[in-house]
């Protein structure tokens, strides 16, 4: 697959490592790129360097080598608190202030940014309805919700400065089967709707042959193929195919079982 042209290019990995003081290697010679409104799925077991590199390009992380460009700009060079507000960040665990309204957790990044409170008030409306929560959800706090709802909001407080990379970290790993087939279907909605520039850490086959444009596959800190859904599934590549195989033969299983 040709590499996109660089005025469509959000994000690009150029040769990137990251190690620890150890000098434990996590991620080696990563070289992609995540075109401006698509939803890049990394996939891959756990340790495989998937959430490594997701927090190299907010800069959660420092690089040990190599070079990451943010919209044209090199990391290094963005101010880090502006490069973080260019960037939406959910995470499994939501991450809400618990002594925080839902209205002043989605306001957060507005009100550092000195929004008016009147602008923050609808916003949060409008962001409360955008993920599927009435608006009496605004004065409620992170204890009264239920897991499906705070990540609702977690992923309402990511978008609410309007930012156009959207980082997601399994942000639907902790929650039970039917509520997650029920975000994962509203991601779709939403990111038909915005547009946003995605990646999406999973290590669920499944949720990333649903929710990808384009499936990354790691593989012990390296990237061993960039690929649609539909060319995976297609993929003779062993490790890919092993992949696939896993999953055909649960689907198979849980076919079997629906019949006894």
């Amino acid at each position: 697959m040709h590499d996109p042209p660089q005025n469509d290019v959000a994000i690009q990995f150029n040769n990137v490592a990251f190690q620890l003081e150890g000098g434990r290697v996590l991620i080696e010679g990563l070289d992609f790129s995540v075109r401006r409104g698509e939803t890049l799925v990394l996939l891959g077991k756990s340790g495989s360097g998937k959430t490594t590199s997701l927090k190299l390009i907010n800069r959660l992380l420092p690089l040990t080598s190599g070079e990451i460009r943010v919209e044209g700009c090199s990391i290094r060079e963005w101010n880090v608190i502006r490069l973080r507000r260019r960037i939406g960040y959910v995470i499994q665990e939501v991450g809400l202030f618990p002594h925080f309204s839902v209205e002043r957790n989605i306001g957060l990044v507005p009100t550092i940014e000195k929004w008016d409170e009147g602008r923050i008030r609808e916003r949060v409306r409008e962001l409360l309805s955008l993920v599927g929560l009435d608006s009496d959800f605004a004065g409620r706090f992170p204890r009264e919700l239920s897991g499906g709802q705070r990540q609702r909001v977690g992923v309402a407080r990511a978008l609410a400065a309007d930012p156009p990379i959207l980082l997601m970290d399994e942000p639907f790993g902790a929650l039970d089967p039917i509520t997650r087939a029920e975000l994962q279907r509203e991601f779709l909605a939403l990111q038909k709707r915005l547009k946003k520039t995605v990646v999406f850490v999973t290590h669920d086959l499944r949720e990333a042959l649903l929710l990808a444009d384009r499936i990354a596959l790691m593989e012990e800190g390296k990237l061993l193929a960039t690929l649609t859904p539909e060319e995976f599934v297609r993929s003779k590549d062993s490790l890919i195919a092993a992949y696939v195989a896993a999953f055909a033969t649960d689907m198979s299983a849980l076919a079997k079982r629906g019949d006894s």
